[in-house]
Parts: structure tokens; C-alpha cells; sequence
């Protein structure tokens, strides 16, 4: 059970940009020959330990999202920001896999041979991610951090989600307040997002319920047929960067 956990908190985290009523089926990451489609999961290989220390460092994967790579021994770990770290091992010299989902990451260098972005491979999608600067990083964690102990939502979150919910009720968003993935997203997944919509019924009340633990805003949306938990990441230019729906009980 605990397995299972985990692999449902990644996935949701991994889905920056995305939007879905199903929780287990949302990822995110772009198109990839690097990304396995076997059945079964790659063979492990050893890659020397200077090699690995050349990936080890901080990748923003979002404005307020870094995945963190960090070596104990022989074995690399990747965090995303407010997750448990896994253990991501090697297929190749700068290839690597999750066991705990069905994801892969891979590592991209200068012709110095540093190592300048990671890139996530997951369900036919991939997402590049820049390595930044620890410096750079530490503001983003503690830009996080703040905003988790202060469990105050960005201000315009609520009006940018009533917007979001009515553009989907409506069959009609506004791709121009989305971020370039969230609006592909969107797009890709209208149909069922606006049957869902359609299901549950008009919105009656949207409550704050806090913020969650990579700093999105969380919402409870009643409606007239029942209820959906939204978590939504907006950024300072008021664009919405990410969006998570499920539907309630």
C-alpha cells in the first residue's frame, strides 16, 4: 500500500501543466526515442561514480518545481519539490529509470561534457528541466517554503480558477491565460474535462483549503451534483502554470 502511495504523490507532482479527473492516469514529460517502451523494465548498469557526481545538482522543471539529484554511494536519487526522493538508476552513461513509475530521465551535456539540463521521459511526453545554480535553487526552495507555512493563497488564484472552470464548462478556455503546457493539456483533454464539468453541475461555493506541499493553492468547488478538489499553481505574471483537478465524493 505504501508503494502505491508514493507512486500516486509522484506522478501528481510530476504533472505540472496538466490537468485530469484521473489522478492515476495524469503525467508529465514529452515525446522520446530515449523513453523505454518495453514491458519490462531496463537492466541496470554501474556508471562510475565520477560520472554520477556530474549529475548531481538541482533542474527546474517549473517556476516553483526543481528536481533535486543527489548521490549516495553508487546509487543517484531524483526529488521533486515537496516529494520523497527515489532512486533512479542507470541504462546508460546519462540514462536513467524510476522503479517506483514508469518514467525515465535522462542527462544533457555541454561540449565541455557539463552537465546542463535533465529531461523527464514519461508517458510518451518529456519535459526539460535547466540545471541551475544552488544559489538560484535555494530562492526557489525557500520561495516554497514560505508560502507552505504561510498558508495564504497567491493572490488571484480563486478568480483565475473560476475562470478556468467556467472556460471548461463552456467549452471555451482561455489558452492565452495558460502556460504553454497547461493549454496543450487542456486542449488534449477538453472533452473529458468538460463531461466531468458538465456531471458535477454549476458551481455553487469554492473554498481555499490551503496550500499544498510544492506550493500550489488547493480548492474544494462545490457543485450542484457533487464536488471536485482543484490544485492550481499561478504564476506572478498571472498566468496559470499548472492545474490538477479530481472529482469528489
Amino acid at each position: 500500500m505504501q508503494r502505491t502511495q508514493v507512486r500516486t504523490r509522484w506522478v501528481i507532482s510530476a504533472a505540472l501543466g496538466c490537468l485530469s479527473f484521473d489522478v492515476s492516469a495524469v503525467a508529465a514529460a514529452p515525446n522520446s526515442t530515449t523513453a523505454s517502451t518495453a514491458s519490462e523494465p531496463p537492466v541496470a548498469i554501474t556508471v562510475d561514480a565520477g560520472v554520477l557526481d556530474g549529475y548531481v545538482g538541482d533542474y527546474q522543471l517549473a517556476p516553483t518545481a526543481l528536481i533535486t539529484v543527489t548521490r549516495e554511494g553508487n546509487q543517484l536519487f531524483a526529488q521533486l519539490t515537496g516529494q520523497p526522493k527515489a532512486e533512479i538508476f542507470a541504462q546508460s552513461r546519462n540514462e536513467f529509470f524510476y522503479r517506483v513509475v514508469k518514467a525515465q530521465i535522462s542527462f544533457e551535456s555541454d561540449t565541455q561534457g557539463r552537465t546542463t539540463a535533465l529531461i523527464l521521459h514519461q508517458n510518451g511526453k518529456t519535459r526539460n528541466a535547466p540545471r541551475i545554480e544552488p544559489a538560484l535553487a535555494q530562492q526557489v526552495k525557500d520561495k516554497i517554503d514560505a508560502k507552505i507555512q504561510n498558508q495564504a493563497p497567491t493572490p488571484g488564484s480563486e478568480a483565475a480558477l473560476r475562470r478556468l472552470i467556467e472556460g471548461i464548462s463552456t467549452g471555451r478556455p482561455n489558452y492565452a491565460q495558460m502556460s504553454a503546457e497547461l493549454a496543450n493539456a487542456t486542449r488534449e483533454q477538453l472533452p473529458q474535462l468538460q463531461a466531468g464539468m458538465a456531471h458535477l453541475g454549476a458551481v455553487q461555493s469554492i473554498e481555499f483549503r490551503g496550500v499544498g506541499n510544492q506550493g500550489w493553492d488547493m480548492y474544494d468547488v462545490k457543485q450542484e451534483h457533487g464536488s471536485s478538489q482543484w490544485r492550481i499553481a499561478l504564476r506572478a505574471d498571472g498566468i496559470i502554470a499548472g492545474a490538477l483537478v479530481t472529482a469528489g465524493p
